[in-house]
Parts: C-alpha cells; structure tokens; sequence
C-alpha cells in the first residue's frame, strides 16, 4: 500500500511513475537532463556563439550523442546537419551616432542611449544628416483597418517606432482597444516585422523605442550585444535590410522627441489611434559613420532522425536551439561566457531526453526529426534557413515541438500555454496534463509576444502545428509555493541571468518540472507518432490558410 501510494504521488508530481528498472530507459531522467547541460555550458564550450570553437565542440558533441542512441542522420545527403550559410557583423560600438537639430548634435552612446547593429553585408555604413520620421506603432494592416503610415515616404529616412502593438496600453474606451488582441502582441507588435516593414518602405534605419514592459524585457537584454548582429548569408527576403536597426532609450527618443517640440507620452496617445499618420520630425537628422567589420560563417543545425513504420514519410519534430551568446564583456565576478545553461542547453537537453525515450520505446508509424538549430539568439536564423530549405517535407510534418528555456524550480500543478488558440495540439495538450494530475494555464504575459519569438515560429509561417514550451511565459503553480513562487522564478531568471554570464549550470536545480513539461511532450509524440491525424489550426488562426493550401499531400 506505501509502495503504491509512493508510486501515485511521484506520477502527479514528477510525471514519471515508479516502474521496474528495465522500464527506466522509457522515462525522462532529470539526471541526464543535468548533465547534459553541465557539458554543453562548461567553459569549454565558450557560450556556444555560432562561427567560433564552441559551435565545433558543440555540433561534434550532439552528433555524438545522436549516434550514440542509434538514430540515423536526418540532415543533407544523409550527413547530421545542414549547412546555415550567415553573415556576423559588428560595427563598431565605441563610435557614437548622432540627432542633430538647429545646428547642435546630440551624440549617442551604445549600449546606453542607443543599441544599433546592421544585417548588411558592407564595410562601412554612412548615414549624413537623414531626415527623420516618427511612424507610430508602424503597422499597416488592412485587415484590422489600420494603417499608421498613410501618403509619408520613407525613402532614405530614419524611421522611430513605439514598441508592441497599438492597443497594448489602450484604456477600454479607447479606439484602439481589441483591435489587436488587447495584451496578447501580434506579429505586428515585434521588432522584427517593424525592421522588416521599415526596409520594405526604403528606410535607411529603423529604431524601436525600448520600455521594458511593453517589450517584454528590460534594457540591458535589448543592449546586451551593441553593434553585433548575425542574418542568413541568403536571406531570401524580397527587401534588402535597413542598414542600421535597433533600440533607442526611453530617454534618448523622449530628448529627441523635445527637439521638435512634441512629448513622447502625448505621442504614445496619439499614436493608439486609427486617424494617427507618420509624420517627419521638421529640423531633426540622423548621422552615423561606422566602420563595420563581416565574418562569413558556415553554421550547423543539427539533424537525427527516428525513422518510422508504416508511415514512415511523415514526420514529427521535436527542436531546440544550441547557441547561446558567446562571450561579452566582463561581470561583477569578472565571467565573460554566457553559457546559456537554461536558454536553451536544457532544451536541448530535453530534445536529446525525447530522442533516448521515443528510440527505447515502442516503435512509431510515424518519422520523427530531431532538430537543435543554430542562431536562434541572432533572429531565429537556422530554424528559419530549414523551413527555406527544409530536408523533410512541411506539408507532410504533423506537428513541431519547442523546448526553449524550461523552468528549474520543481513540480508543478500546470503547464503554461504559449500563444492561447493558435492550433489543436493545444487540446492534445491538456489531456497530457490531465493524466499527470495538471492543467493547462495560458501564459501569463502575452504582451511579451514570447509566440513570435522562438524557432516554431519558422515552422508556423509555412503552415506547420507547433507547439511551445517555455518556462518563461508565466509563473507556474508550484508545489512548493504556489504561483508566487512561479511568479518570483521567471522574474528573478529574466530580470537577472536572461542572456547574462549568470544562466549557468547549477547542480542545486529542482528538474521536476522540466521533467513533467517534457513528458508531456513525450505522450503527445506518442499519440501522433501512431495516428493518421493531422492537427489542424485553429479557426482564426493566421496559420490556418497556408496549411489547407498543402492539404492534398497529407493522406488520411
């Protein structure tokens, strides 16, 4: 009876239900989750920056344990990876930029006032006295009725963006409310579609205006790599890139903003409206004469296949990102590595954790892929270059799973849901928590717009399910202390480690959790790995068209 009743407790708690020792290799082990990170964010490993010996250590050290589990190569021409051709720029971040008006330059410091990088391929970037504009939240979408541009032409400008969505801020009564999701930020809310709109509309530098909630980080993160950027060496987007992109203080735009007579807190009002238009700021320029230095990298994702059975030409993922930030300047402590233990050596880990449990299981119908990409930190580069190019067909992928980042601070009575109504593997979802003794929790910020942010998204753009798994998107229900200390988890790890020489190893970790988030993972593979179903998206969902225009090559 005490055995039993031991055995039930550690099955809700830890999602791994005692068992015989034969059938242990079928279970998660946390233990193995530890080590695995202890290795992979050693100093050895020099924070795991793509294009340096890290990568090496890295990409040898995953093929190796791939190999060791007896999966086959998943990537080209039957080798373990695939090659992520990228660019790794830096311009120099000692050199100030500068606002000029009425005859008087205000310079701007990196890292401090201004945070600016390239994605262009160029030796030096000269920008001499662009006009600038200021373009509100700098969305056009047609199909909310909003366009924030109007007849402005930003050709050869330097354009200023408010963080996040329109409505982000908007009290109730306000035109702009729900128009975009309230809280949850779009894709129009991202940095990224606002350099990207930028460089379509012929800008010559886009700067996002940092506040910390609404970006959903503070601003040492946004400034953590001034001057460095990574992109794909062939991008395949259809606009070349701004040739300056990145962060302005709050209190750098709110000096710029009194140049020209206006109040940065007056213009966020104004600008959560649908009758707000772009305008220039009359009488101020941007200048930048930066030397900038490119590496060419021949980068890696990493590639393991599981193959199937009677449906063997369909394919689950399960992915996770390897690198990490590299090294950057000197800590309190004088540590330079930021190994990214938690982002995502655990994740990577946990896909490593899948792949060992799924192989020493039953066999499955289906194919599964097991993909740790590249440059995930620098935009989602790898993730982003296999669904340009992918070895497996998408439209003949089920489903993608992402660990990135999971949370260390024990068991916990809920999952959390990133990106709340996107697809069904959501409802997949809580019958796997239900049958550990959980439930499903949406994520608790979803103004920090954490589903743009992570390598499904590659995925999701060309149509495929995904599912992401992401210990920051909300503070758990802990057993050990509820939601407080869920809560009081994430704000310590981001407000203090996130991208930091902090998010190290540590062997005090409570991987209970992780286990469980995992675990879950591992059902839902389970389940689809031997079913003919293929999850849909939901009604609604901005995903749904592109996958029911492949709907013929999947069969029933």
């Amino acid at each position: 009876m005490i055995y039993r009743a031991v055995c039930l407790l550690l099955s809700i708690l830890a999602a791994t239900a005692c068992s015989k020792p034969e059938e242990n290799a079928a279970k998660i082990d946390p233990g193995r989750l530890s080590e695995i990170v202890k290795v992979l964010a050693s100093e050895e490993f020099g924070g795991r920056a793509p294009g340096t010996p890290g990568e090496d250590k890295t990409v040898a050290y995953l093929v190796d344990q791939f190999k060791s589990l007896g999966l086959e190569p998943g990537g080209e021409n039957g080798s373990w990876t695939q090659a992520v051709p990228m660019i790794h720029t830096r311009v120099d971040a000692s050199t100030p930029v500068f606002f000029g008006s009425g005859g008087k330059s205000d310079p701007l410091e990196q890292g401090v006032d201004i945070e600016v990088s390239t994605l262009r391929n160029l030796d030096r970037i000269r920008i001499e006295d662009a006009p600038v504009a200021f373009v509100g939240f700098g969305v056009d979408a047609p199909e909310r009725e909003w366009n924030d541009f109007g007849s402005i032409d930003l050709e050869g400008k330097v354009a200023i963006f408010l963080v996040n969505d329109p409505d982000f801020a908007a009290g109730p009564n306000e035109p702009a409310a729900g128009r975009f999701g309230g809280r949850r930020m779009t894709y129009y809310g991202r940095w990224a579609y606002k350099f990207e709109e930028a460089a379509r509309r012929g800008a010559l530098a886009a700067l996002v205006i940092h506040e910390t909630e609404a970006a959903g980080y503070p601003w040492s993160v946004a400034s953590s790599s001034p001057g460095e950027n990574y992109a794909l060496a062939q991008s395949g987007e259809s606009a070349r890139p701004v040739a300056l992109q990145g962060w302005l203080h709050n209190d750098a735009a709110a000096r710029l903003l009194a140049r020209a007579g206006l109040d940065l807190d007056k213009l966020r009002v104004e600008a959560r409206s649908p009758e707000f238009e772009a305008f220039d700021l009359q009488g101020v320029t941007f200048s930048a004469d930066l030397s900038n230095s490119v590496e060419t990298i021949e980068s890696r994702n990493v590639l393991a296949l599981l193959s199937g059975g009677a449906r063997a030409d369909e394919f689950l993922m399960a992915s996770a990102h390897w690198d990490a930030y590299g090294k950057g300047e000197p800590d309190a402590r004088g540590r330079t590595v930021r190994p990214g233990a938690n982002d995502d050596a655990l994740g990577t880990a946990g896909v490593l954790e899948l792949a060992r449990v799924l192989k020493a299981g039953p066999p499955l119908d289906r194919s599964v892929l097991f993909a740790v990409w590249t440059g995930e930190e620098s935009g989602l580069l790898g993730s982003k270059a296999y669904a340009a190019k992918p070895v497996h067909p998408l439209e003949k992928t089920a489903a993608n799973f992402t660990l990135d980042i999971l949370q260390t601070a024990g068991a916990a009575r809920d999952i959390i849901l990133v990106g709340e109504g996107q697809s069904e593997l959501e409802d997949d979802l809580v019958r796997a928590a239900r049958s550990q003794g959980r439930v499903v929790t949406p994520e608790s910020l979803p103004e920090n717009g954490l589903f743009y942010r992570a390598d499904h998204f590659s995925m999701a753009r060309k149509g495929v399910p995904v599912l992401l798994i992401m210990g920051i998107a909300g503070g758990a229900d802990l057993v050990d202390g509820g939601r407080e200390a869920g809560e009081q988890w994430v704000a310590d790890y981001v407000g203090n480690c996130y991208h930091k020489t902090c998010d190290a190893w540590d062997p005090d970790w409570d991987l209970t959790g992780a286990v469980q988030d995992i675990s879950a993972i591992r059902m839902i593979m389970s389940d689809l790995g031997n079913s003919s179903r293929w999850p849909e998206w939901k009604p609604g969902s901005e995903f749904k068209a592109i996958r029911d225009r492949t709907a013929a090559a999947r069969k029933p």
